[in-house]
């Protein structure tokens, strides 16, 4: 279990943390590897005997960078969702992670719901968003996004069912509808994680896999107006065995597409 050092944190930090049913820790409990706090005027998740941390930073670092030279429009995942012209796709992202993709495209100018499930994800998320938003220049791209706090198969199954999400972040005025659902789950690769850097690589520790995730590509193409796009390792099996109808290769990422199905 992760929890919040809560030394520096403001009473509003704690409260948010301790909603999304993490522990508050006033000293660090014997065992813990890893844990929240609140440094560098930002929540961080620390990892023990690591120098790097893990946050949410849509205003400066690799963010930044990114949204400034990252190719804009000619990017893949802007190409694999149908960025073009005057047209921008209303995107639900089911597991949202940290939210770079889902910022990358907002920052394009679309509407993204992003649903997380670890509530350790979701809180890093929740500061970022709420820090992102009082900065003149990145406060209206994140103004386009929206969290969800939940499992991506049991919000998925709402959705079809007709009812509505409750959100943490920036509700909207009416229920949604998405022309792109976006999955970019967690699996098994030890490969891909031994690559990551170490701050990283103790993050999807931390997460875990999502060893069901085949199960969200059918109610992925019900929901989906327009496509379905699956972020995965170039040589990285298919989800849930299903051919994409096309695909959008890169040098170490694909994107698998595939075309609605009727409910």
């Amino acid at each position: 279990m992760i929890g919040l050092l809560q030394a520096g944190a403001s009473p509003e930090i704690c409260e948010e943390v301790a909603a999304l049913g993490l522990p508050l820790w006033s000293e660090l409990p014997a065992g813990a590897a890893h844990y929240l706090c609140w440094q560098n005027e930002r929540l961080e998740l620390v990892t023990l005997g690591e120098k790097g941390t893990v946050a949410v930073d849509f205003v400066g670092g690799a963010a930044a960078h990114r949204r400034q030279f990252g190719g804009g429009r000619g990017q893949p995942v802007a190409k694999a969702v149908g960025i073009k012209g005057e047209y921008v796709p209303r995107i639900l992202d089911a597991t949202a992670g940290l939210g770079r993709d889902a910022f990358v495209l907002a920052s394009l100018g679309c509407e993204v719901t992003l649903i997380e499930r670890s509530p350790v994800a979701v809180a890093l998320l929740l500061d970022g968003l709420r820090r992102a938003q009082a900065d003149a220049a990145i406060g209206k791209i994140v103004g386009r996004m929206r969290l969800v706090f939940g499992d991506g198969h049991q919000e998925l199954a709402k959705l079809l069912a007709g009812q509505a999400f409750t959100y943490l972040f920036n509700p909207p005025l009416a229920a949604p509808e998405f022309d792109v659902v976006f999955l970019d789950p967690m699996f098994p690769d030890p490969t891909k994680r031994a690559k990551s850097k170490k701050e990283m690589a103790a993050f999807q520790t931390v997460i875990g896999d999502d060893p069901d995730a085949n199960e969200l590509l059918q109610p992925a193409r019900q929901i989906a107006k327009k496509r379905v796009i699956v972020k995965r390792p170039r040589i990285a099996p298919l989800m849930a065995g299903v051919k994409p109808d096309f695909v959008f290769g890169g040098e170490s990422t694909r994107f698998d597409g595939y075309l609605p199905l009727s409910r």
